[in-house]
């Protein structure tokens, strides 16, 4: 596939990891992956439908799959964005010698990708009402039956916001006092990050 003029400025001006990141572009051109930008990044898309894309961090520089929790993963190279994370995967890469060195494996899984997103599969992901709470969200709800209301009527994405926020504390205390403080948001029908 040809290069998009969009997408030449996030290669041409990077400084760092810009090297990386043009050995990669092309091995990912040679899978007949189209290139857009989107999210101010460089996205390869096949058939209309996103695949892969080139993320540039201090530390390393990534090749997201978005359905990469479907993928196999037989080298071992995947690993999930954060945690929380459950369906996006990414390979990292530091070195020019690294993605050289994993240009099969970066081939192989664009194709296993594509042919994943041909097929019309999903990433299964776990209902809302299967959300782990924490157990102090949990002993409040009971408590206060319109805070447990209040809770079920935002959205999953905003529950697993404050679930994550709350869990995410080491002490009991710490999680009841969380629970306390988003208390009125969550009366109110507001998300974790909402104004």
């Amino acid at each position: 596939m040809e290069k998009n003029p969009e997408v030449e400025s996030f290669f041409s001006d990077a400084e760092r990891w810009g090297r990386e990141a043009r050995v990669l572009r092309g091995y990912l051109l040679d899978c007949g992956l189209s290139e857009a930008r989107k999210w101010r990044k460089p996205c390869y898309v096949d058939a209309g439908k996103n695949i892969c894309i080139v993320q540039s961090f201090k530390a390393f520089l990534a090749l997201l799959f978005f359905k990469g929790a479907l993928l196999k993963d037989p080298d071992g190279v995947l690993e999930p964005q954060g945690p929380n994370s459950r369906i996006g995967y990414r390979m990292r890469f530091t070195s020019v010698r690294q993605v050289e060195d994993l240009e099969a494996s970066i081939k192989a899984y664009v194709n296993e990708a594509i042919l994943i997103e041909k097929s019309g599969l999903k990433v299964e992901t776990r209902p809302a009402g299967e959300q782990e709470l924490p157990a102090e969200l949990i002993e409040a709800f009971a408590e206060d039956p319109e805070f447990a209301a209040a809770f079920d009527l935002l959205s999953p994405g905003r529950q697993r916001g404050y679930a994550w926020h709350i869990a995410d504390a080491k002490r009991s205390q710490t999680r009841a006092a969380r629970v306390a403080r988003h208390r009125p948001r969550i009366l109110a029908g507001k998300g974790l990050r909402d104004r």
